[in-house]
């Protein structure tokens, strides 16, 4: 997912760069990119939440319990999640990047721009 979500923010920096295009074409094409980003995004979160619950889980059971069982595990769900949040933060900034592709694409195919108006 980083590669594609990456190699399209290239691709839609060279549409914008273009002085002809078909732009409504492209401005379609760039919200149905969104949405499956977006959707991307949304599952990512929630495993992302679910894995930082079993790491305070683990944490919070080997504390309370001290059985030494509970320690792997801690380790082991703490070692997931660092990724887990590095790639969501990832598809987040992304994300958020093409919303302002988005707004570059719909000035360039209708002449709006809200921050001008």
């Amino acid at each position: 997912m980083k590669k594609y979500i990456l190699t399209y923010r290239k691709w839609i920096t060279l549409q914008l760069q273009k002085q002809d295009a078909d732009w409504e074409r492209i401005l379609d094409y760039h919200k149905q990119q969104i949405a499956f980003f977006s959707h991307e995004r949304l599952v990512h979160l929630i495993v992302t939440v679910l894995f930082a619950l079993l790491t305070i889980f683990a944490i919070s059971a080997f504390a309370i319990t001290k059985m030494i069982c509970f320690l792997p595990l801690s380790v082991l769900f703490l070692v997931l999640l660092v990724p887990y949040i590095k790639h969501y933060w990832l598809l987040e900034n992304q994300t958020q990047g093409l919303y302002d592709d988005y707004n570059k694409l719909y000035e360039k195919c209708y002449g709006v721009n809200y921050e001008k108006l």
